[in-house]
């Protein structure tokens, strides 16, 4: 049996990362793939020390290149993309060279102003194939000589509605609360202010799921003390009974490269308060209805006579375009085309 491996900084946490690296481990694994997760941090089959965002020696050239030595397919996810640890993208990146591998690329240097200087990455080679998950980037790398492929993010479009009653018990939250919740890293991007002044305008409880990175932590302690609404800071992993619970979804976020909340409420129908970020605009083109936070008084008026037909719009375009279904098409077809199918 072929086999692939995943590598990247880190593997099976919550952030955005690991959870689509999960999913395309899992269709690998499915399209006939024997998988390997090899990453510097996480609960991972191959734990290679200096590949993670924070072990900036890089890693072992040798312990590397053995790390992935017996790998017919290896995917690259971000680690050859975002400038966390230039060390450990330079080591994989030789390592690879003339080797069959997708480089999954999710946050390229150009579109962080810290990382704007960085030209190195992406890493290219002719061997390789290259995706990214929205259009806007894929036009930025045609611009820089590089030839790549869309595949959005893909969703479990079909799984049943979530607990709300449990959830909302775990959380100590009556029924009757308006529970507006921020399924989010708490990092500046995130746009954690305007979050919290979405609840309070609104009269809730505002809801943030992660937790502090990039030296975040007393920015947002300061943020949530000074909140005007009740807060619930509470680390929860993103499930259906998370949507279930939620009355409103807000994501006011300055960028992203694709933003997966957004869509995860149009599957578990619950509306959703979208920032201006340029790949919001792209997915919004598909026909999501979504509520900007200058018009917080349609959100009320959503609140207090819910739109049926705008939530069954959202699901079903959830389902025709972002569903994993899609993605795993999407992936055969790239597979096929390099000669890379098991």
């Amino acid at each position: 049996m072929a086999r692939g491996a995943i590598v990247s900084f880190r593997l099976g946490f919550s952030d955005g990362v690991s959870i689509v690296a999960q999913l395309w481990q899992e269709m690998l694994t499915d399209i006939g793939f024997d998988m390997v997760t090899v990453a510097g941090e996480g609960p991972v089959d191959r734990l290679i020390p200096g590949l993670g965002i924070d072990q900036l020696g890089g890693p072992d050239p040798d312990g590397f290149s053995a790390a992935v030595g017996d790998v017919d397919l290896v995917v690259v996810e971000n680690l050859c993309t975002i400038p966390l640890n230039l060390p450990a993208a330079r080591t994989v990146a030789r390592t690879l060279a003339g080797r069959p591998a997708i480089l999954h690329h999710h946050d390229p240097p150009w579109q962080r102003e810290r990382f704007a200087s960085v030209t190195e990455l992406p890493a290219h080679n002719p061997s390789w194939r290259h995706v990214v998950i929205n259009r806007l980037t894929a036009e930025q790398f045609a611009h820089r000589g590089i030839e790549s492929t869309v595949i959005y993010n893909g969703f479990d479009t079909h799984s049943p509605e979530g607990n709300r009653a449990a959830m909302r018990t775990r959380l100590g939250v009556d029924d009757e609360i308006l529970l507006v919740a921020h399924p989010v890293r708490a990092i500046p991007r995130k746009n954690i202010p305007a979050a919290i002044a979405i609840a309070e305008e609104l009269g809730g409880t505002y809801w943030l799921m992660g937790q502090a990175e990039e030296g975040y932590d007393d920015t947002l302690s300061g943020l949530l003390a000074a909140a005007r609404c009740p807060v619930i800071h509470r680390p929860v992993a993103r499930t259906p009974d998370i949507y279930a619970a939620a009355d409103l979804v807000v994501f006011p976020s300055t960028w992203e490269g694709f933003g997966n909340p957004p869509v995860e409420a149009a599957i578990w129908r619950r509306p959703c308060v979208v920032g201006s970020y340029p790949v919001a605009s792209e997915l919004a083109d598909f026909g999501f209805r979504w509520f900007s936070p200058q018009r917080l008084d349609e959100v009320q008026a959503f609140l207090d006579c819910p739109d049926i037909e705008l939530l069954d719009q959202n699901q079903a375009i959830a389902q025709q375009h972002f569903s994993l279904e899609r993605v795993r098409s999407d992936l055969v077809a790239l597979l096929d085309g390099a000669g890379w199918l098991p």
